[in-house]
């Protein structure tokens, strides 16, 4: 096996440690549990800091024990992968480290975890009570929304903002058994306090967020904060922080959002659908969902800022574990907050379902816009970028005509896929299984069902299939010729396409195939199979050096 080559330097997953004098158990162990109490990584013990190696001192060259040393002097125990590996001639120890799925200690009570400093250079620092506390929240090991909050007493919880509630309820479609509760049931159902050991009751972090005093919220709740912003042309047109209790806020930023999020109206069929710029349902599933799962061990603030080309919506706390960018739409609700995120779901604020993501996809696929863009989150921020490009009024005529003919709205992958062919124009069930982040069954399926509905058109068979959008779909655009550049030729206008080409050219390759008939590489295999077997192209070459030429005049 090829020995792992020597990164060129340090980052949060690298770690360099010189063993000239015999790097002490104590810093080895040490370094071992900052790299587990962030993202993982490996820790090559024998190389500078600079990325010179300079080997092993002589009593860790018998790498044998080292794993055991480290597992024996960490809690819980991490459990390293040791390799001897020789760099520039001199021998380095490579020593893996898994993310631990825990805050990780050395046996002596040290916590620490590694971090990029502000330059974007690593360093190994202390890990504080609120570090730890973030951490287990970021596994689902502690909840700290369904916690009492230290120095809180139900004076500090307001009675408008507990009547704010019930009326969220109404509007939203929330639990209406909530309505018929006295004050101290409702705090006992959604979880706004708790009691404790001496039968007193005080308020949780879930209260206060909810129904808390905005004084305070102030003191005794400093990381909570929003904020939301205007930026046009490079100026700031709107600016404001504020320390509302949750539903207030969310009523205070859709009150300021509205004005800069026109809506005219469309006629599709006998209804007048409405077209705003940002889908309000999903601007408010967005908002909530930043203020709901927020790291509230961090400062910083959930920052809703409109711009010339979108809305972005960021909130401190990356992804909980196990939530990727590549699983969003299909991995099982974790919510960092779980007690704030229940009470949320009660009062009819987020999707119940916990599907709140689908939500927000809808609300931008559905009228012909880009899908939601997640990629500048990190793992310290979330951060959601909506495009407010201008609607395909085309497209929405489409979806609200399908959703009417199948009376209920259409499946997530069903509108994923609809919108992934407007903009591809062509897609095998592969293609799609990225998109709608499934297996490729099941992007079949979903395929299958839109071309049974009519709504796709199906070319090729087997693996070599893939699919466009029915020519009625462009019809109703007014654009009939691209139905018929997309959805390609038949077979008989492909072999004429290919052998006017080799007269032209002299030779095609398979490659050129696919480019010039727009076929996947099966299919293009297949079509110069006809060819040379009905003696109209004759083979030169083995595979990579195959390309294909006209008959001479004595053969055929």
């Amino acid at each position: 096996m090829t020995p792992p080559p020597l990164p060129p330097r340090e980052s949060l997953t690298v770690e360099f440690k010189s063993d000239r004098k015999r790097l002490s158990d104590s810093d080895l162990v040490e370094a071992v549990v900052g790299l587990a109490n962030a993202e993982g990584g490996e820790l090559w013990l024998g190389v500078e800091d600079d990325g010179t190696p300079t080997g092993l001192h002589a009593e860790h060259r018998n790498l044998g024990g080292l794993g055991g040393l480290i597992a024996a002097r960490t809690s819980p125990s991490v459990a390293v992968g040791v390799t001897a590996v020789e760099v520039q001639g001199v021998n380095v120890a490579r020593i893996l480290v898994p993310k631990g799925h825990s805050e990780v200690a050395t046996t002596a009570g040290v916590y620490l975890r590694r971090r990029l400093k502000h330059d974007g250079t690593p360093e190994c620092a202390a890990m504080l009570p609120h570090d730890r506390a973030s951490r287990a929240a970021h596994f689902g090991l502690a909840d700290v929304s369904a916690q009492p909050v230290a120095g809180a007493t139900l004076a500090d919880l307001d009675p408008l903002e507990r009547e704010r509630l019930r009326q969220s309820v109404q509007q939203y479609g929330g639990d209406r058994v909530l309505l018929e509760l006295d004050d101290e049931a409702l705090d006992g159902a959604l979880g706004l306090s708790t009691r404790l050991a001496d039968g007193s009751r005080v308020p949780t972090l879930t209260g206060l967020l909810l129904v808390g005093r905005e004084q305070a919220l102030r003191e005794l709740v400093p990381t909570h904060e929003f904020a939301f912003q205007v930026l046009a042309a490079e100026a700031v047109g709107f600016n404001e922080f504020r320390r509302f209790p949750l539903l207030k806020a969310l009523d205070w930023l859709e009150t300021n959002f509205r004005p800069y999020n026109p809506e005219r109206e469309i006629q599709v069929g006998l209804f007048r659908v409405p077209v705003p710029r940002v889908d309000l349902g999903a601007f408010r599933e967005a908002v909530a969902n930043a203020l709901v799962h927020r790291d509230y061990h961090r400062l910083g603030a959930v920052h809703v800022r409109i711009d010339d080309t979108g809305l972005t919506i960021s909130n401190p706390g990356g992804l909980v574990d196990g939530v990727t960018l590549a699983n969003l739409l299909t991995t099982e609700p974790r919510p960092r907050n779980r007690a704030l995120a229940d009470a949320m779901k009660r009062v009819g604020v987020v999707e119940r379902s916990g599907r709140g993501v689908d939500k927000i996809y809808r609300g931008m696929l559905r009228f012909g816009r880009p899908e939601p863009d997640y990629r500048r989150t990190d793992a310290q921020n979330v951060v959601l970028r909506l495009a407010t490009v201008d609607a395909d009024e085309a497209f929405l005529k489409l979806v609200v005509a399908e959703e009417g003919r199948r009376g209920t709205v259409l499946p997530i992958d069903s509108l994923i896929a609809l919108a992934a062919l407007r903009e591809l124009k062509r897609l095998t069930t592969d293609e799609l299984a990225v998109h709608i982040q499934r297996e490729p069954l099941q992007a079949r399926r979903t395929l299958e069902a839109l071309l049974e509905a009519g709504l796709v058109q199906a070319h090729g068979a087997a693996r070599g299939r893939s699919y466009t959008l029915a020519p009625g779909v462009y019809q109703a655009d007014g654009d009939k010729a691209a139905y018929t550049r997309q959805a390609g030729f038949s077979a008989l206008q492909h072999e004429q396409l290919v052998l006017s080409y080799v007269r032209q050219h002299g030779s095609i390759r398979r490659s050129e195939v696919v480019e010039l008939c727009r076929l996947t590489a099966p299919q293009a295999r297949d079509l110069l199979r006809r060819l040379k077997e009905a003696g109209r192209l004759v083979q030169q070459g083995e595979r990579r050096g195959a390309h294909y030429t006209l008959p001479s005049p004595g053969e055929g």
